[in-house]
């Protein structure tokens, strides 16, 4: 059995290597998150990486497909671009393409979106009387892809079970392979 291996691991450890692995641990975590920021400050998006979770943007993206974005303010949102968005009271950003801008006498952009494969327009996913987006709504633009890399992500929200799973097994795998410290005893 893998986890009682793991954890006698862990009783025969003296202080000082546990407090070794809860550090390197510490510095994985903490290095994920400065990549992340990063990111974020590179591409300008708050999210740079998501994940297309519906088929309404097929054939150019499957269910599952890990999308690159950028958000950069200088660069003007155009016709045919596949725009990530979130409306106000919906917690999940849509993945969709421009259909339509609508430029006003000051220079103050507005624009329709729409799935590929839906059959009508965005606006009935708008809050309630909003017509159309403005680039305050975009969380980032498209730029590049992985088909399907992103079907982990969905299967953790679909089964809670695979979700608890995947942690513990990441979380063993990471305390039993992570360097051993070879430390005096005493």
């Amino acid at each position: 059995m893998l986890s009682l291996d793991f954890l006698d691991d862990v009783r025969r450890m003296n202080k000082r290597q546990l407090y070794y692995q809860v550090l390197n641990f510490g510095m994985i975590v903490s290095s994920a998150l400065m990549i992340w920021k990063g990111l974020m400050v590179i591409t300008g998006s708050e999210s740079p990486i998501v994940v297309v979770l519906s088929g309404s943007m097929e054939p150019a993206f499957h269910r599952g497909d890990l999308l690159f974005l950028t958000n950069r303010v200088e660069d003007p949102i155009r016709v045919g671009e596949i725009v990530v968005f979130r409306i106000e009271g919906r917690e999940i950003p849509i993945v969709h393409r421009v259909l339509k801008i609508h430029e006003k006498q000051n220079g103050h952009i507005k624009f329709l979106t729409k799935g590929d494969n839906n059959a009508v327009d965005d606006r009935g996913l708008y809050k309630q009387g909003q017509h159309w987006l403005e680039k305050k709504d975009v969380v980032g633009r498209a730029r590049g892809f992985v088909p399907y890399i992103g079907i982990v992500t969905i299967l953790m929200n679909d089964y809670p079970k695979f979700k608890v799973r995947s942690y513990t097994l990441c979380f063993i795998k990471n305390m039993i392979f992570l360097p051993w410290p070879v430390l005096p005893s005493g």
